[in-house]
């Protein structure tokens, strides 16, 4: 891809036109991140794009943006342009194709500004990018207010940002963000989704979320985690502090291998085990009880599941991510119960397809609690890791749907499928072995 984008930028020099990298791969660059893509900003004018380069979607010409597909990759080629006017808080009401100084001075941070040629390995940089890189500063270029006011969105970027990069808020831009907090109100689900899902897959999480609850962003976007802040829990178990604390606790538990060197699965946490361990208590405020002996909240994971698939819904999550995060909420509290199963019933779950990153969520939920214990996650992970391969080659079905209402007299429905759990987890723990049998203990089961 970078090789491909550079020969882009040659062409377009080539015709005359100055042609730079731009935005997040530049500073992923000076910051010694790989760039996962290449934007280009160029003089040329989104009509002389299209003439100079093939394979050309015009996504954005009317704000100078063309999108160039080359060698399988695909680049962001914008032109050079000042914006006027943002009356709907996310796109400028007009633009002027322009310089590449004015383009950098409408961008929103400094190091996002930063532009890079790579034939001549030049570094040019209008709005102080660099220094503030150096001094690890968030800011905002030009006036903080005025920044926000065009894109709302620019709040949640600059929390995410500030925690990515491990760096501080300039204080007019910290001020700002405080100031119009309330305008994250105004842009729409899908966008603040896509930015929490950056925030949240991206380096220090836990402390990203803390920030947008310390600025009031939380409230607004996700009211119902906020009620987490202050939430007592029994201290006989939870000597960590409250909901609230654990639950950031068990997030950042997601990427630390010290209690596991070979966590599974094996790959990185996907969004959807990261949301689901964010939320995984979240069902505790409205399920709050104390008897004699402790504080307890009962059916809080079901509970919880109904609260998070409401927020997910809001936020228009996929339907799958969706369902993957409400299930794995909703059966967190079922791993304790796993020894104590029938053979058949925990075989039944070590081949549920969500069952490892299940497991995933009972260790960082285990890591999220003072004092820690573990010896239960690594006993289920042994016993898991030494049936799974037999279970692995098991038939997966010696009796059909419609071979247990022919029996029965049942119609189609919740019960034949209950009737088909049922045979499985005899078959999984070897009671039932042929259809014969099944058939036999369906009879019996009638």
């Amino acid at each position: 891809m970078k090789s491909t984008s550079i020969e882009i930028i040659e062409i377009l020099k080539n015709a005359g036109h100055q042609a730079f990298w731009a935005g997040g791969c530049v500073r992923d660059m000076l910051i010694g991140i790989k760039p996962k893509d290449f934007d280009i900003v160029t003089s040329a004018k989104p009509d002389e794009i299209e003439a100079l380069l093939d394979h050309t979607i015009p996504i954005g010409k009317e704000y100078g943006v063309i999108l160039s597909i080359n060698n399988g990759h695909h680049f962001e080629i914008a032109t050079f342009r000042s914006d006027s006017g943002y009356s709907d808080g996310r796109r400028p009401d007009a633009i002027e194709f322009t310089n590449a100084e004015e383009d950098a001075k409408r961008r929103d941070f400094t190091i996002n500004a930063i532009f890079y040629d790579p034939l001549t390995e030049e570094i040019f940089d209008y709005v102080g990018g660099q220094k503030d890189m150096q001094d690890k500063l968030i800011r905002f270029i030009g006036e903080p207010e005025k920044r926000i006011l065009e894109d709302h969105l620019r709040i949640l970027r600059a929390v995410r940002f500030k925690n990515a990069y491990g760096m501080q808020y300039h204080p007019d831009t910290y001020q700002a963000i405080k100031k119009y907090v309330h305008l994250v109100e105004k842009v729409s689900p899908e966008r603040i989704r896509d930015e929490l899902n950056k925030m949240i897959t991206g380096a220090n999480p836990a402390q990203a979320f803390e920030e947008l609850f310390e600025i009031g962003a939380l409230e607004i976007l996700m009211p119902e985690l906020c009620k987490l802040k202050g939430l007592a829990q029994p201290l006989m178990y939870h000597q960590e502090g409250d909901v609230w604390d654990h639950s950031l606790r068990a997030l950042s538990a997601l990427t630390d291998e010290e209690s596991d060197p070979n966590p599974l699965p094996a790959t990185p946490p996907s969004i959807e085990l990261k949301w689901a361990t964010l939320m995984h208590d979240i069902g505790k405020f409205e399920t709050f009880g104390a008897d004699a002996e402790r504080i307890r909240y009962d059916n809080h994971a079901s509970v919880g599941a109904n609260t998070a698939k409401n927020i997910l819904q809001r936020l228009k999550f996929p339907k799958k991510s969706i369902e993957r995060i409400v299930w794995l909420i909703e059966h967190h509290m079922m791993i304790v119960q796993l020894l104590e199963m029938p053979e058949g019933r925990r075989r039944h779950w070590f081949l549920n397809p969500g069952f490892e990153e299940l497991l995933e969520v009972y260790r960082a939920d285990s890591m999220g609690i003072v004092p820690l214990n573990l010896d239960l996650y690594h006993q289920l992970k042994k016993l898991y890791h030494h049936e799974i391969a037999e279970l692995k080659l098991m038939p997966k079905q010696i009796i059909t749907g419609e071979e247990v209402m022919e029996i029965s007299g049942l119609k189609p429905g919740e019960k034949v499928g209950e009737i088909l759990e049922q045979i499985r987890e005899k078959q999984l723990s070897g009671e039932v072995k042929t259809p014969e049998d099944a058939k036999e203990f369906l009879k019996n089961i009638l």
